[in-house]
């Protein structure tokens, strides 16, 4: 066997598609639900804060 196919013929997967801890729902009753996200890291809040421009301001 290569190594690709040991790969695909294990059945158990190690690392689960998302964590637990990223997104949270919480569910109140009646249908309502409440959703939960992580903050953004401040290296892309700085990033996108330079990219876009407030309106108005001086070019």
């Amino acid at each position: 066997m290569r190594g690709t196919m040991k790969d695909q013929s294990s059945p158990l997967q190690e690392n689960p598609l998302a964590d637990d801890k990223t997104y949270k729902a919480e569910y109140l009753g009646s249908g309502t639900f409440v959703f939960s996200k992580p903050k953004r890291k401040k290296n892309k809040v700085r990033q996108s804060q330079l990219k876009n421009l407030q309106r108005g301001s001086r070019k």
